[in-house]
């Protein structure tokens, strides 16, 4: 019988960060609240490494360590936790914590949330416990019971999650009723892309399968659904812990057997009981027993390799055109640079050493030659799809390069993985050149990850805003008048500048741009120029800031004043002329007045009779309003005085 083991069989993603976690922390003797994941081998390997686990937060001792497992916590073990000084190692699953997200926002707008899952389950008892009101809806028989204990949810807007294991069919299902009954309702489809896919390739196992083995703890939520979603299909199927279920002549008596023997795994089951059941179906291997560590006699007792594997290695030599890999088999391993990184500016001699241990992926054995070709981008590409799906699910900003321009957008280089930028994402107006992002560092937020299509879709624009609304709530929560920031000039107006200062705009009046007069915005300022804003009045109900780029050290009343006093004579420009006199510019920035009935010896009927703007008199200070900062000057007292002479015979003197 030919053996034929699902490729996602093994740890999802985030089950393979909580024991990661799980394994740092026991190193300082910590303390995990229930079951990390819900597998006896893994919780028995945890315990060996020093991990305790308890059901309360009352036997973690303060100033401890403490594990949140992956299915998460109530909200009361937090406070507990933070009140006993507990250091929390919080292992929740990203996907998980997102609804969390989603129905905490639900609580906020007071909105009922209906979880669809096991009532039962952990993670759906952390999920209900941040609801405003909720219920959980476990087989769509139960919904009328459900409906009639809320009747106001036929009308209310009604939030919609799941279980992240929850299978696809009940999912669906459970939506076309409730659809028919509740026509507000807000739907989140919060099922994890990892057990979707799981689900998918199981079932399709089982189709062709003459029998299936579902490897995994029976405690185990998904493990358990494999095994329904496969016994449908294969009316051989059997669930179990490990190779330890299989006797000798079950085993012998399949391996005899024609047809396609199945084996998949749920996601908390480690990969080394599934190479254990997978030894003990396929051949005749010796299984060590005792205390040691299973899963590195595996590894170690590894003699051949085979392409599509991932294996661990020691890196012992670099060359201009490869790196040789130690794989502790009797194979050769080599990574050809061109398998190293998608980025062309890597260099790898500033990141490995000879020495370092590196994963890498099996692309081709030739065990007639004793070598093996392997490959670190593949791997590195396969832990991006886990890295950018968490992504997408938390809406995290990463940072990357733009390494190309593409058809209809761009190609930014994140972490090793290639995301594709649409053009209406990259933040550029519409027909600007997107040439001019090619080698820049952008901030990116991931929109989409098809891996059907092999496609991750990012977006500049969102994560550039998302930015914004961070900084902006920022910046308000410490905004106060007298601040100064740097700003950069985002437009200009007739009456001003809108000047963003790290997260919102403020407005700069045109009297405010400089102490000098200034018509027009644009004959002092352009739009990018960077410049100091000090907030001079907050509106926060209108969300309105006002600035001015007037720098107090440059203030012209106090040059005037340390220049000037009564009875000084001065050369002042006519700058505007009123029907009650002219206003003239004694210092940039500092105007006087001069009243009609002191710019000429004799009466006058209009100022324009005796001057023009852009004049320059000699006029007496008469008086100095320092409170208000005024002056009044008079043309009329220097010509009774004999010294109103033209500026251009002074300067020809």
């Amino acid at each position: 019988m030919k053996v034929v083991v699902a490729k996602s069989a093994g740890f999802c993603f985030g089950v393979s960060r909580a024991v990661r976690l799980s394994k740092e922390a026991a190193h300082k003797g910590a303390y995990a609240l229930g079951h990390v994941i819900h597998n006896a081998s893994v919780i028995q390997m945890l315990a060996q490494r020093g991990l305790v686990t308890v059901k309360d937060p009352a036997e973690i001792p303060p100033g401890s360590v403490a594990v949140i497992r992956a299915h998460g916590a109530l909200r009361r073990v937090y406070g507990e936790l933070n009140a006993k000084n507990v250091e929390i190692v919080d292992a929740t699953c990203p996907f998980v914590r997102r609804i969390h997200r989603i129905v905490e926002e639900a609580a906020e707008k007071r909105q009922p949330v209906l979880i669809i899952g096991d009532a039962d389950h952990p993670e759906v008892l952390a999920i209900a416990d941040r609801a405003y009101e909720s219920a959980v809806l476990s087989d769509p028989s139960q919904w009328p019971d459900i409906l009639a204990q809320h009747p106001h949810w036929h009308t209310e807007p009604l939030c919609v999650v799941a279980q992240t294991t929850l299978d696809r069919d009940t999912w669906e299902t459970c939506l076309k009723i409730i659809k028919k009954e509740c026509t507000n309702s807000q739907i989140f489809d919060t099922i994890c892309n990892a057990t979707d896919e799981r689900q998918r390739e199981a079932q399709t196992l089982a189709e062709q399968a003459d029998v299936m083995l579902v490897v995994g703890d029976p405690q185990s939520a998904n493990t358990c659904r494999l095994f329904e979603l496969c016994r449908a299909r294969c009316k051989e199927t059997y669930l179990i812990s490990g190779a330890d279920e299989l006797s000798e002549e079950f085993c012998a008596s399949i391996r005899t057997r024609p047809g396609i023997l199945g084996i998949t795994a749920g996601a908390s089951t480690p990969v080394w009981i599934i190479k254990e059941v997978n030894n003990k179906m396929a051949e005749e291997t010796t299984i060590v027993e005792g205390n040691e560590n299973f899963a590195e006699m595996v590894e170690q007792s590894i003699k051949t390799l085979h392409t599509g594997e991932r294996v661990k290695g020691i890196v012992t030599r670099i060359t201009p055109t490869d790196i040789h890999v130690d794989l502790g088999t009797k194979h050769a391993g080599f990574i050809p640079l061109s398998e190293y990184s998608d980025d062309p500016s890597v260099k790898v001699e500033n990141e490995l050493s000879v020495g370092d241990e590196i994963e890498v992926y099996v692309t081709k054995v030739n065990d007639q030659e004793g070598i093996v070709t392997l490959s670190k981008k593949r791997i590195d590409a396969q832990r991006g799809w886990e890295t950018m799906d968490a992504a997408r699910a938390e809406r995290a900003i990463l940072e990357g390069t733009v390494v190309e321009e593409n058809k209809g957008g761009v190609v930014v280089l994140v972490n090793g993985v290639r995301v594709f930028v649409p053009a209406s994402h990259t933040g550029l107006p519409k027909d600007a050149s997107m040439a001019e992002l090619v080698r820049q560092k952008v901030s990116v937020r991931i929109i989409e990850v098809n891996r059907a299509k092999r496609r991750i879709i990012g977006s500049i624009r969102y994560a550039s805003e998302d930015i914004r609304k961070k900084a902006a709530a920022e910046l308000w929560e410490n905004l106060a008048v007298g601040n100064v920031y740097e700003g950069v000039v985002k437009s200009l107006t007739s009456f001003g500048a809108f000047i963003d200062i790290g997260g919102a705009d403020g407005m700069a009046h045109v009297s405010e741009l400089s102490w000098g007069h200034v018509k027009n915005p644009a004959d002092v300022l352009k739009v990018g120029d960077k410049v100091k804003a000090k907030v001079i009045a907050i509106d926060p109900e209108k969300k309105k800031i006002s600035l001015t780029l007037k720098d107090e050290k440059e203030n012209p009343w106090t040059k005037f004043t340390s220049t000037y006093q009564v009875g000084d004579i001065a050369d002042v420009k006519v700058v505007k002329l009123m029907p009650f006199g002219a206003f003239a510019e004694v210092l940039p920035g500092v105007d006087g007045l001069v009243h009609i009935s002191q710019l000429a010896d004799r009466r006058i009927a209009r100022p324009q009779d005796v001057v023009s703007e852009g004049d320059v008199v000699r006029a007496k200070i008469l008086e100095i309003d320092n409170e208000r900062q005024k002056i009044s000057l008079s043309v009329r007292a220097v010509l009774e005085e004999g010294e109103n002479v033209p500026a251009d015979e002074t300067e020809g003197e």
